[in-house]
């Protein structure tokens, strides 16, 4: 998707070094340079966010959200901002160190970057990101109950995070297992108490052991020329889930647990919030109840908007309402809402629209994808294959199930998920192929879109979660619990798989940079944006610049920055309880050989 290049500010790439330009540098208490190091600029003073409308900002009137940017330091220490006279506040961050802060000085000036190593072991273990502490979580080496648990408990936020790794005892652990199941998680009932006392002793095992944790993954050169964008929307209650690069310049991000799509001007800062009406007398939750009736502060989940979708012929936007029955159609110039009803499936989820304008997506709940032809202003729904007899019939109960209202108590769920497939991520391959991936099926699905056949291609690895196709039409998956992504040649029939970077990963999404041949895939354990280049099998880790950053996709425009929202679950885990929407830019960034 490309936004105007004076939305993106092209010709002001803050990494770029040119006259007027605000010189630092970064060394260590010995005086030596230090390379690869982060610093965040951000505003020191900022207008209170408007909470008119029960904590959120007015419909429609403007706002601002203050950005603030990442650099990093090359290898003589050295980075560089844009001069402003506005007071800012400067966070320098590199790991092995800490945190040095530097507030409330003018933009235009080049204070003292001084970084002292951290030398209290605790300190320096605290200060690791939530993937090495989740690699020590190994379940003694039984590979099957290590997947279930990385499916199900990671599945909205970081795992073996300090909010994660606090004492609990077995029963606090149960009943937080038990809460997420009523949440949405398919934790096996048999694994329940069992995982609840491995929680418990494990993490008292290692919690005062720092020397256990594997060392910090290295922060390398290519970090001097990126750029990264940080705008905070939302608050600690929100969950920016989706987002959408929209060709008018405008972002639109939607915030699951408050029905509300923000539309963001990334040249400005200036955004405006659009609340999407629900009907009189509609219940918290939707048809599925309202699940964070216990424990959760504050919902206004009436639909759920989870994602986003572009019409290439008018620009409306299309979004999955997950509570609820039916398709949202949201007109970016009028700011109206259309809500068309479906007649069958549950649960909105993942979202396309074809070429031909019409509208694709997953059912997570009902095992089916659903398409809807703007033309006729018809849905057609498409069944997917069960795994089994068993799953045939635990899948009809379910819906049976939904249909009826009956969410009052999970159901007692298996080691495979039995009649929950769970389609996930749909992408559209340029001939108009259709391709699914099932996160709990542990497969691909094609769908031809003229005689609807389906066929399931089972994967040679855990956790397909989301997918995007490449320019030659072939799937690439993210696989969510064995912390790789794969491909699936369409022509050779074969997967190929690549296993991440960083330990003890798991990839929630993933996207297809095709002018420039790479693969932009969510980091979301090790608080990270992982870059692929599918010619020379390479890879580059970008690390963000919030700890706890739990990112669900990806989008890049044409200039190539990459865009992700900030949007774990709950958001006040995430540091300083902040949601945002990111870009992320590189220095150079080069279209790929024809």
């Amino acid at each position: 998707m490309r936004l105007p290049a004076a939305a993106l500010g092209i010709c002001a790439l803050a990494f770029c070094a040119r006259a007027g330009s605000i010189d630092l540098t970064v060394r260590d208490s010995a005086g030596t340079p230090v390379a690869s190091a982060m610093v965040t600029r951000s505003p020191a003073g900022t207008t209170p966010a408007d909470t008119f409308d029960n904590g959120y900002p007015a419909p429609g009137r403007p706002n601002m959200a203050p950005a603030q940017v990442t650099h990093f330091s090359d290898a003589a220490g050295k980075l560089s901002f844009p001069p402003t006279s506005e007071l800012v506040n400067l966070r320098v961050r590199k790991p092995g160190y800490v945190d040095a802060r530097v507030q409330g000085i003018r933009g235009d000036e080049a204070p003292e970057l001084l970084l002292a190593p951290q030398t209290d072991p605790l300190a320096l273990a605290e200060s690791k990101p939530s993937n090495l502490w989740l690699s020590l979580l190994d379940f003694d080496g039984d590979a099957r109950a290590r997947e279930h648990f990385l499916l199900h408990c990671a599945f909205c936020h970081q795992q073996a995070s300090p909010f994660m790794r606090k004492p609990r005892s077995g029963e606090e652990w149960r009943d937080a297992i038990d809460r997420m199941n009523r949440y949405g998680a398919q934790m096996a009932h048999e694994f329940r108490q069992p995982l609840a006392r491995y929680l418990h002793a494990r993490f008292e095992a290692i919690r005062d052991r720092p020397e256990l944790l594997p060392d910090f993954e290295p922060w390398e050169p290519h970090l001097a020329g990126v750029e990264i964008t940080e705008w905070p929307i939302g608050d600690s209650l929100s969950q920016m889930h989706d987002f959408l690069l929209h060709p008018n310049g405008m972002i639109y991000v939607g915030d699951n647990l408050m029905d509300r799509v923000y539309e963001l001007d990334p040249l400005s800062g200036e955004y405006r919030v659009y609340p999407i009406p629900h009907a009189d007398g509609a219940s918290l939750g939707g048809i599925l109840g309202n699940r964070f009736a216990a424990g959760y502060p504050k919902v206004e989940n009436y639909l759920g908007v989870h994602s986003f979708a572009l019409s290439p012929v008018d620009g409306h936007i299309f979004i999955t309402p997950s509570m609820t029955q039916s398709l949202l159609e949201f007109d970016p110039v009028s700011k109206r809402f259309t809500e068309w009803k479906m007649d069958e499936g549950f649960y909105p989820h993942t979202i396309r629209v074809d070429a031909g304008d019409r509208v694709w997506f997953t059912l997570a709940l009902s095992n089916q994808v659903a398409m809807f032809d703007r033309a006729t202003q018809e849905f057609s729904y498409f069944d997917l294959p069960p795994r089994s007899l068993r799953e045939r019939v635990v899948s009809a109960v379910v819906k049976w199930r939904l249909g009826r209202g009956d969410v009052s108590e999970p159901p007692e769920y298996d080691w495979d998920n039995t009649g929950f497939p769970m389609p996930y991520g749909i992408d559209i391959a340029p001939d108009g192929t259709v391709w699914v991936a099932r996160l709990y099926a542990g497969d691909i699905v094609r769908i031809d879109p003229v005689s609807g056949e389906t066929q399931a291609i089972p994967a040679p690895f855990t956790g397909p979660r989301r997918l995007r196709c490449d320019a030659a039409g072939n799937p690439w998956i993210s696989g969510f619990s064995s912390g790789l992504i794969a491909r699936y040649d369409v022509s050779q029939h074969r997967f190929d798989t690549w296993p991440l970077p960083v330990v003890s990963e798991t990839p929630y999404a993933l996207n297809v940079d095709r002018a420039r041949n790479v693969v932009w895939v969510n980091g979301n354990q090790s608080d990270t944006l992982l870059r692929f280049d599918i010619a020379s099998a390479t890879w580059k880790v970008y690390p963000l610049a919030r700890y706890r950053s739990f990112t669900r996709d990806i989008e890049i425009d044409e200039d190539g920055a990459v865009y992700t929202s900030v949007s774990n679950f709950p958001a006040w885990q995430i540091e300083d309880a902040q949601p945002t929407l990111l870009r992320l830019r590189e220095a150079g960034a080069k279209l790929a050989s024809p």
